[in-house]
């Protein structure tokens, strides 16, 4: 599984008929219980990240016009990584069974706490959800800045093709951009016909900015402000971008035509991070990918322990099942990155 390249040209159509391998290990994950929710587990959890939030903003009022805000600016950065995670989480129905809750907590993470919109991300990752890794489909390698394969490579244009040529190297660089990505999307989608709730979404993610920008600069000297806008942003971004780079980039790309049941699309094209404890709080849950995106509303405890059914059913299919560490995991997503972006820097 080192370096691959196009799902079709690695692995061979299986003869099964959609679902019925699927059913089998839902069967098991259902009887080990691990679909119910888990209501003190995320109490708890979300409690720690709101605590955390509050004690940031609290030394943020404290410290006054310092310099050694920066530090505060490092630390909301993590918070506002696990808030991500947070609506993740919501937005999968782990935490509420029900759609209502699970869209007001969403909205209000998302939107109005970290100035991202809880609608567009959730189109965006429903279509991931439904066709990891597809050239064509999944969102999430559409080759807007970065190219994800050499068909991609080979059609570039423009920005993607002038960073295709380095974009193992500028990778981590443009991370530090991607909760500043994020926001601007955020607005950009309010127009779009698929945003169901644009005044809504709009005005929670104004009053985040409004809240973020003016609390900073009323404390802050400008100068300051801009350095801890900097360095929050950044960090966010690097910090996203360390928990989800891990779980598909780097493995196999799907190409249109290629016939796959719905098992197998998720396991070839997922990567676990192991870890223990610390990864699987760094993480979110999120480092057991391949069973995530089996299980999408499976609550964040129950996924290690569908770990090892999962990986255990994937040997008695032959279904290979990818497992490495966080490092490994990046190192394997660069070196893909530099693989399928030869063509270009061939050409040039």
């Amino acid at each position: 599984m080192t370096n691959p390249t196009m799902l079709a040209e690695t692995f061979p159509t299986p003869r099964r008929e959609t679902g019925s391998d699927f059913s089998e290990l839902s069967r098991r994950i259902s009887e080990a219980g691990l679909l119910r929710r888990r209501p003190l587990y995320y109490s708890v959890r979300f409690g720690a990240v709101a605590l955390a939030l509050a004690g940031g903003v609290a030394a943020f009022v404290v410290l006054g016009d310092s310099w050694s805000q920066l530090f505060v600016a490092a630390a909301l950065a993590v918070v506002f990584g696990q808030l991500g995670l947070a609506a993740h989480d919501l937005a999968h129905r782990q935490v509420f069974s029900r759609r209502r809750p699970s869209e007001t907590g969403g909205l209000l993470v998302a939107n109005l706490l970290l100035g991202m919109s809880y609608g567009w991300w959730m189109n965006k990752h429903t279509r991931h959800h439904a066709n990891p890794n597809h050239e064509e489909k999944d969102p999430d390698v559409s080759p807007d800045i970065l190219v994800w394969s050499r068909r991609q490579a080979s059609r570039a244009k423009g920005l993607p093709r002038f960073v295709g040529k380095h974009q193992a190297a500028l990778f981590f660089p443009l991370l530090t951009l991607e909760g500043l990505n994020l926001s601007f999307n955020s607005f950009k989608a309010l127009r779009s016909p698929s945003m169901k709730r644009p005044v809504l979404e709009g005005t929670l993610l104004v009053v985040h900015f409004v809240l973020y920008f003016g609390g900073l600069f009323a404390v802050l000297s400008p100068g300051k402000a801009l350095a801890f806008i900097a360095v929050h942003q950044a960090l966010f971004g690097v910090y996203l971008g360390s928990v989800f780079a891990p779980n598909h980039k780097g493995m196999p790309m799907i190409e249109e035509g290629t016939r796959l049941d719905f098992l197998r699309r998720q396991v070839l094209t997922s990567r676990n991070v192991r870890g223990g404890a610390f990864i699987d709080a760094f993480m979110g849950g999120l480092n057991y990918q391949i069973e995530h995106h089996l299980f999408p509303s499976m609550p964040t405890p129950a996924l290690g322990r569908a770990q090892v059914i999962t990986e255990r059913y994937c040997a008695e299919l032959g279904v290979p099942y990818h497992q490495t560490g966080l490092l490994a995991s990046h190192r394997e997503a660069l070196r893909h990155l530099r693989n399928v972006g030869e063509p270009l820097r061939d050409a040039h």
